[in-house]
This record gives structure tokens, C-alpha cells and sequence, in this order.
């Protein structure tokens, strides 16, 4: 169970202007713990991430918007996420949450989820939460998050299913996939799994989280041209169906911990056309989330 380090604490401002009320897709407010202690059956220990250091990266970047994303080692308990959104939204920013449910959770639990701000539900294949999260689970709350019109979010490595990721598309629920496939970025575009990907974006309307870049990437150099070629492929395959995210506090970073002013600058090289950076970083969200427009 390893430790992980924690973020920059100094992020800059990124190298191009930020839209009015872009969005922030993906972020996490982790502890503290010794208040909200951590599921034993987890896959990591991060260190405290808390909502003030984390709206000063959102403030320095020049996010209005917001989506905070359930970490798993907090398990089912939503409540710390739920607080921060209350806290970000009494500060001026807009924000939603994407919740850890368990699979057999009530009507109930989901109603008061919804009032509070929830607007999807994650399912994370790759790191132990407390709950269960596979193909199954997916099947059985796809039509409940239908009903509610969340999102399905999936945190999964493209390449392990890969043609059999198409499956997903069936669901009949706004899907939404991770860190662009969560793929070591060394198996290239022509991975199957991450073809895929290409497919359920271009012909289902799949949304996918341009995150997490440096989670792709062989060895400790970063960035790396083959990740941009991922990232540059999504956005071809459907530009209206991108969104971008720090990912903050970066938890299990495989290379040295990046500034998130770096990262975001990811996005000014990966789509260099401002009118479609704006949609993703601003309509993009707006429609899958419900925030306002105009």
C-alpha cells in the first residue's frame, strides 16, 4: 500500500487566457484523516488534500466551474466530497459532484445524492475502494442513473478489455471514461482497446476526461509525444465530447509531481484551435453536467 507525495503547492497560471466558466472535469478533496480515516481496503495512502489548497489551484488557473470526483480510498462515504462542494459553492464557485455508490444502494441514498449536488456516479476498475466495481455493477446502475440523468463514469485500462469495450456503449446512460483510456501510452493508437474508445466516442457519444496524462506514460520523463498522439486522436474523433481536468492532488503520480499550470498547458499543445479548446474547457462540461450556458 503505497504512500503517495503531495501536489505542487505553487501552481502558475497557465500560458494561454482561460474562457469565462471553463470547468475543472476532475479533482478529488481527500481527508483529513484523522477525521474521515480511510477504507482499510484501499490501493494507496494519499496525504491530506484539502478544499482551500485546491480552490487556490482552481482560482490560479482560472476554473469557475468545477467537478469533484470521489476518491476511493474514502470508499461509499461521500460526505467529505459533499462538504467541499457546499464550501466551493458558498465561495462563488459552481460545482457538482460524481459520487461511489454501492451497488445495491437505495432510492433513497441516490435522491439525497442528487440533492446535493451529485450528477454521476464513478466506477473505478483499477483502484480498491470499498466497493464493488465491474462490468456488473455497471449493468445494474446504468438504468437507475438514467432515471436520475447522471453520468456513468468509468476508471478503467482501455486496453484490458479491448474490442469487448464496446459493450459499454449499450448501456444507455451518458458514459464517461477517465484519463484518457487510463492506457500505457507506449501500446499506441492502434491498440485495440483504445480503438475502441475511438469508436464509442465517434459513434455513441462516449465523453472522455483528458486527465491524468502523466498516469500514461513510460518512465520518469514527461511529457511524452506518445501521449500527445492519444490525446490528439480522441479530439479528432469527437471534439465535442472531450473535457479536460487537473486530476488534483494527483495521487500514485508514476513521474515527478507536475505543476498543474504545466498540465493545463497540455491542452493549449494537444488542441492548439481556441474555439474548440473553449469547448472543452466551457460548452463541453456545460452540457454533460448542466451547468448554465450563455
Amino acid at each position: 500500500m503505497p504512500d503517495c507525495p503531495p501536489p505542487d503547492p505553487n501552481p502558475r497560471a497557465p500560458s494561454f487566457a482561460m474562457p469565462p466558466r471553463a470547468c475543472d472535469c476532475h479533482a478529488h478533496v481527500i481527508g483529513p484523516a484523522r477525521l474521515h480515516p480511510f477504507v482499510a481496503d484501499r490501493a494507496y495512502t494519499p496525504p491530506d488534500a484539502l478544499l482551500p489548497d485546491y480552490l487556490h489551484v482552481v482560482r490560479t488557473l482560472g476554473f469557475e466551474r468545477i467537478v469533484l470526483v470521489q476518491p476511493s480510498m474514502h470508499g461509499i462515504d461521500n460526505s467529505v466530497m459533499l462538504a467541499a462542494l457546499r464550501t466551493a459553492r458558498a465561495q462563488g464557485i459552481e460545482g457538482v459532484a460524481i459520487a461511489n455508490v454501492a451497488e445495491n444502494c437505495s432510492d433513497a441514498d441516490l435522491a439525497f445524492l442528487d440533492a446535493q449536488g451529485t450528477r454521476g456516479v464513478r466506477l473505478n476498475m483499477i483502484y480498491r475502494g470499498g466497493a464493488a466495481a465491474n462490468v456488473d455493477a455497471a449493468r445494474t446502475l446504468a438504468p437507475r442513473l438514467k432515471a436520475l440523468g447522471w453520468c456513468l463514469e468509468l476508471l478503467i485500462d482501455v486496453s484490458q478489455f479491448g474490442r469487448d469495450l464496446i459493450a459499454f456503449g449499450d448501456l444507455d446512460v451518458p458514459l464517461v471514461i477517465d484519463h484518457l483510456g487510463h492506457m500505457p501510452a507506449r501500446k499506441g493508437p492502434d491498440d485495440p482497446g483504445f480503438r475502441a474508445l475511438l469508436d464509442l466516442v465517434r459513434d455513441r457519444g462516449a465523453w472522455v476526461k483528458l486527465s491524468g496524462a502523466y498516469r500514461l506514460a513510460d518512465g520518469p520523463h514527461f511529457p511524452q509525444d506518445d501521449v500527445a498522439t492519444l490525446a490528439r486522436a480522441l479530439v479528432q474523433a469527437g471534439p465535442s465530447r472531450m473535457l479536460w481536468a487537473t486530476d488534483w492532488p494527483h495521487t500514485l503520480c508514476p513521474v515527478p509531481m507536475p505543476n498543474d499550470g504545466a498540465l493545463l498547458d497540455l491542452l493549449a499543445d494537444w488542441v492548439p484551435d481556441t474555439a474548440t479548446r473553449n469547448k472543452i474547457l466551457v460548452d463541453n462540461p456545460a452540457s454533460l453536467y448542466g451547468f448554465e450556458t450563455g
